[in-house]
C-alpha cells in the first residue's frame, strides 16, 4: 500500500506544478499589442548576397508554413510587457518614446535602451526561440510605441508569458 501512496503523492505534486506554473507567469501592465496585419507563408529558402559595394548576406530558411505578424505596440508610462518569449524572431522599431529591454538570462539585469529620440538606437532584434525578455517604458510621463514584425511557425502561439526569472529587482 505504501508504494501506491507514494505514487499518488508524486502525481498530485506534478499535477499541482503543471497547473500552477501558468499562474506564476508575469502579465503585461500598461502595455497593449495590436495585430495590424497577419499572413501565412510557404516554406522559405532564401540565400541572398550583395557584393561588392555593401557586403551583405541574408540566410532565411524555414520548414513548413510560417505566420508573419505586424504588431503595433504601446506602453503607457511605466508600462511593461511582463516576462515573455516568442517562438520566432521579432524585428522591433521604436516609433515614439523610449523603452528599455532586459534579458531573462542576464544575471546583471543590464538595461538596453531604445528610443525614437535622436542619438539613440531605434531598433532591436529579439531572436525568439525561447529568449526570455521584458520590455518596459521607464518614463513616468511619455507613452512609447513601436512596430514589430514577427515570424513564427504556423499556428504557434505568438507570445508566451513566462515566470519572472528572478534576475532583476522588479
Amino acid at each position: 500500500m505504501r508504494p501506491k501512496m507514494t505514487w499518488l503523492f508524486l502525481a498530485v505534486i506534478l499535477a499541482c506544478d503543471a497547473y500552477g506554473r501558468p499562474l506564476l507567469a508575469t502579465s503585461a501592465v500598461g502595455f497593449v499589442g495590436k495585430t495590424l496585419s497577419m499572413a501565412t507563408f510557404d516554406e522559405m529558402d532564401i540565400n541572398l548576397h550583395t557584393i561588392p559595394a555593401n557586403i551583405w548576406q541574408l540566410r532565411l530558411q524555414t520548414k513548413g508554413l510560417s505566420d508573419l505578424y505586424v504588431q503595433s505596440n504601446t506602453w503607457d508610462p511605466r508600462g511593461s510587457t511582463g516576462w515573455h518569449t516568442h517562438p520566432g524572431p521579432s524585428l522591433v522599431t521604436i516609433t515614439a518614446g523610449t523603452v528599455t529591454t532586459y534579458d531573462g538570462d542576464d544575471d546583471a539585469c543590464t538595461p538596453h535602451v531604445y528610443s525614437a529620440l535622436p542619438g539613440w538606437p531605434h531598433s532591436f532584434v529579439d531572436p525568439g526561440g525561447g529568449h526570455v525578455h521584458l520590455v518596459r517604458n521607464e518614463d513616468s510621463t511619455v507613452t512609447a510605441t513601436a512596430i514589430a514584425v514577427q515570424l513564427v511557425p504556423q499556428a504557434a502561439t505568438r507570445r508566451i508569458d513566462v515566470p519572472n526569472p528572478g534576475n532583476c529587482p522588479f
